[in-house]
C-alpha cells in the first residue's frame, strides 16, 4: 500500500523536474491555474486502497518508478518511422504527438477548412493564449485526484482542436501519441482541448502506441466541449508497451442537443486507466460511451464512468466489454448518477466479460443512483466463459479448438468495435484485436 510520504515525495520530484521548462510562464491566468493545481497536490488524499475510486487499482509499481522530464533529444524523433507503427491508411488530418510534444514537420494539416483551428496548445501557449483563455481549465477538474492536478501543474503541450459554429469538418483529424524512453523512464503530461461550437461536426481519431519494451507514464487529461446541436465522434485505440503506465482523464461538458460517441479500445501497457467524467449542460443531449479491454500477463485494465444527468430529457448509453486471459487483472467502475430534477432521462449501463482462463480476474461495479421518477434506467454485467457446447458446436463442422475460441470471441467483441463508423479503423481494432486473440488462445 502507498505511504502518505512516499507519494508526497513521488509528486515532488515529478514537479522538480518538469516545471523549470514550462512554457507560458508570463501568462497570468496560466500562472494562477498551475498554482491553484499545486497547493491542490498537498491536500489531496494518498490514493491508497481506502479511496473507493482506487480500491482496486494499486498505484504503488508506479510511485516506485523514478520516472524522469522528457528531454529535448533529436534523435528520437529522426528514428520515427510512422510507417512501421502500421496504422491504416486514412484520409484524415495528422498531427503526430512524440513523448507528449508536436512534431510539426510530421504532421499533414494542408487544406483544413476555414473556421477549423489545428495545432499544439504549446504553440497557442505562445502565440495566441487569449484563444485558450475561455477554455482551459474550466471543464477539467484538477482536485479530482493527485494524477490530474499533476497534469494542470504542468501543462506544457497537447492537440488543440476548435471548430467555429456550423462547421462540418469533411475529413477526420487523426492524432498519433509516440512514446520513446531511451534510457530512463519517462512522464509525458499531454493536455488536450477539444471545442466543437454550435452545429459543428467533427470526427477525432486517436493512437496510443510505442516501442516493444519502453516503460513511461503517460499521465494524459481531455477537456472535450460540445455546443449546441453539435456532434463529435471520438475513438481511442491504446496499444502501448507491455512496461508502460497509462492513464487518461476525459472531461466532457455538452450542450443542448448536442452528440458525443466515445469509443475506447485498451489492448496494451502494464497498466492502463480510461476515466470519463460526463456532464450535461441543457436538455436533449445524447453521448454514447462504449468499451472494449483485453487484459492478459501482467497487465491491469481499469475503466471508470462518472455520467452525471443533471438536467431533464437527456440520453447516455454506457456499454463495455472485456476479454480477459493469463492472469490479467480488470476493473470496471461504472456510476451514472441522475439528479431530482433530470426528469425523462434515459441512461443505459452495462459490463459484459468474458474469462478465458481460470486466473484472470475482474471487479466489476456498475452503480446507477436515480433522484427523478419519470426516468428509463438500467444497468448489469456479466462474468462468464465460452461454453463447452459452444466449442462442440463449432468443432463438429470441422473448426479446431483455436478457432473456433478466436470466433467466438471475435463475436462477443464485434459489438463494441462496430461502433466504429470508420471502416479503416475498424478494420485496424479487428486486426490488433485478432492478434492478442493469437497470443491468448494459444496460451490457453
Amino acid at each position: 500500500m502507498i505511504k502518505a510520504e512516499q507519494q508526497a515525495s513521488w509528486i515532488q520530484q515529478q514537479l522538480n523536474q518538469a516545471q523549470k521548462a514550462l512554457p507560458g510562464g508570463d501568462i497570468d491566468w496560466l500562472n494562477d491555474s498551475r498554482r491553484q493545481a499545486r497547493q491542490s497536490l498537498s491536500r489531496l488524499p494518498v490514493l491508497d486502497r481506502k479511496l473507493e475510486a482506487w480500491r482496486y487499482t494499486s498505484v504503488e509499481a508506479l510511485m516506485n518508478t523514478p520516472f524522469v522530464a522528457v528531454s529535448d533529444d533529436p534523435s528520437i524523433v529522426e528514428r520515427f518511422n510512422l510507417e512501421a507503427l502500421g496504422l491504416p491508411a486514412t484520409d484524415a488530418y495528422r498531427l503526430v504527438f512524440i513523448n507528449g510534444r508536436w512534431v510539426e514537420h510530421l504532421s499533414a494539416l494542408d487544406g483544413l477548412p476555414e473556421g477549423v483551428q489545428v495545432d499544439s496548445l504549446r504553440d497557442r501557449l505562445v502565440n495566441d493564449p487569449q484563444s485558450l483563455a475561455l477554455w482551459l481549465g474550466q471543464v477539467a477538474r484538477h482536485d479530482t485526484n493527485v494524477f490530474t492536478a499533476l497534469n494542470s501543474a504542468l501543462i506544457e503541450d497537447g492537440l488543440y482542436l476548435h471548430l467555429d459554429a456550423g462547421v462540418i469538418l469533411d475529413k477526420p483529424v487523426e492524432v498519433v501519441h509516440f512514446c520513446c524512453a531511451d534510457e530512463l523512464p519517462i512522464a509525458v503530461q499531454p493536455r488536450n482541448l477539444v471545442v466543437i461550437d454550435s452545429g459543428a461536426s467533427a470526427t477525432l481519431v486517436e493512437y496510443f502506441v510505442s516501442e516493444k519494451q519502453e516503460q513511461y507514464f503517460h499521465n494524459m487529461i481531455y477537456e472535450i466541449v460540445v455546443g449546441e446541436k453539435a456532434s463529435l465522434n471520438h475513438y481511442r485505440i491504446q496499444n502501448e508497451a507491455k512496461r508502460a503506465f497509462h492513464l487518461s482523464n476525459l472531461y466532457l461538458s455538452q450542450d443542448a442537443d448536442s452528440h458525443y460517441q466515445g469509443v475506447t479500445l485498451a489492448f496494451g501497457g502494464a497498466w492502463a486507466r480510461t476515466d470519463y467524467h460526463t456532464s450535461f449542460r441543457r436538455p436533449g443531449a445524447d453521448c454514447q460511451l462504449a468499451g472494449l479491454y483485453t487484459v492478459g500477463d501482467q497487465q491491469l485494465t481499469d475503466f471508470h464512468l462518472d455520467v452525471h444527468h443533471n438536467v431533464p430529457g437527456c440520453t447516455s448509453r454506457e456499454q463495455f466489454k472485456g476479454i480477459l486471459y493469463g492472469n490479467g487483472r480488470a476493473v470496471f467502475d461504472g456510476y451514472v448518477l441522475v439528479e431530482k430534477d433530470a426528469q425523462q432521462s434515459n441512461a443505459e449501463l452495462t459490463n459484459d466479460n468474458l474469462m478465458l482462463t481460470r486466473n484472470a480476474e475482474i471487479d466489476t461495479k456498475p452503480q446507477l443512483v436515480i433522484h427523478a421518477d419519470d426516468v428509463k434506467c438500467s444497468h448489469g454485467t456479466t462474468v462468464g466463459q465460452i461454453e463447452p457446447e459452444q466449442i462442440f458446436y463449432l468443432r463438429s463442422r470441422g473448426i479446431d479448438a483455436q478457432q473456433a475460441y478466436r470466433m467466438l470471441s471475435l463475436g462477443f467483441a464485434g459489438e463494441v468495435i462496430d461502433t466504429i463508423q470508420l471502416e479503416p479503423v475498424r478494420e485496424f481494432a479487428y486486426d490488433t484485436l485478432k492478434q492478442t486473440l493469437s497470443h491468448a488462445i494459444e496460451g490457453r
